[in-house]
């Protein structure tokens, strides 16, 4: 499987038992879509695991992975994201969005006034929140940016653009009052 348009579906959060089972922070809307879309993969595409789901303990979904056989095996896999591609998703329901967060990576980031803020890197969730990351028009680090109605009023998929009205001094810019002080 190629490595663009992937999504990942969880995270090995560690080993569960003896067997080489892992338990994996799961993405998906319920626990066992983790496993619903066939064989996942690392990160860097280097392995591929079938994957069986087995449960829920402690909001983790409990499952095998094909070829981890032993609790040091599952237990070295701590950290690994699990992919699959984009293609194998269903597409989502007429009444959600229409999109997946790997759908938006690549999009320009426009301004309502025609201001071109960069290109979409990624959608983090660090606990608080989904964050647009934005590669810079001009280059330089990424901004975090919060992912809500008021800051993204506008997702154009086909027109390749994210419509973004970012909060005073995310791209650096002051706040022309707090200029005046």
């Amino acid at each position: 499987m190629s490595t663009d348009k992937r999504v990942c579906l969880g995270v090995i959060a560690g080993a569960h038992g003896v067997r080489g089972q892992v338990r994996v922070k799961f993405f998906t809307e319920a626990p066992d879509g983790i496993a619903a879309y066939g064989p996942v993969e690392t990160k860097d595409a280097s392995r591929s695991f079938g994957i069986d789901f087995k449960g829920v303990a402690k909001g983790l979904a409990l499952c095998a992975l094909e070829g981890v056989t032993d609790r040091d095996e599952a237990e070295a896999l701590r950290g690994t994201e699990l992919y699959v591609s984009r293609e194998r998703l269903p597409e989502p329901d007429e009444d959600e969005e229409g999109w997946y967060y790997a759908d938006l990576v690549g999009l320009a980031a426009i301004g309502a006034d025609g201001t071109r803020y960069g290109k979409v890197a990624a959608v983090q969730n660090f606990g608080a929140g989904d964050l647009l990351e934005i590669s810079p028009e001009g280059g330089g680090a990424t901004v975090l940016m919060p992912f809500t109605a008021e800051n993204a009023p506008e997702v154009d998929i086909e027109g390749g653009k994210i419509v973004i009205d970012p909060p005073i001094g995310t791209f650096g810019e002051e706040d022309d009052e707090a200029a005046d002080e």
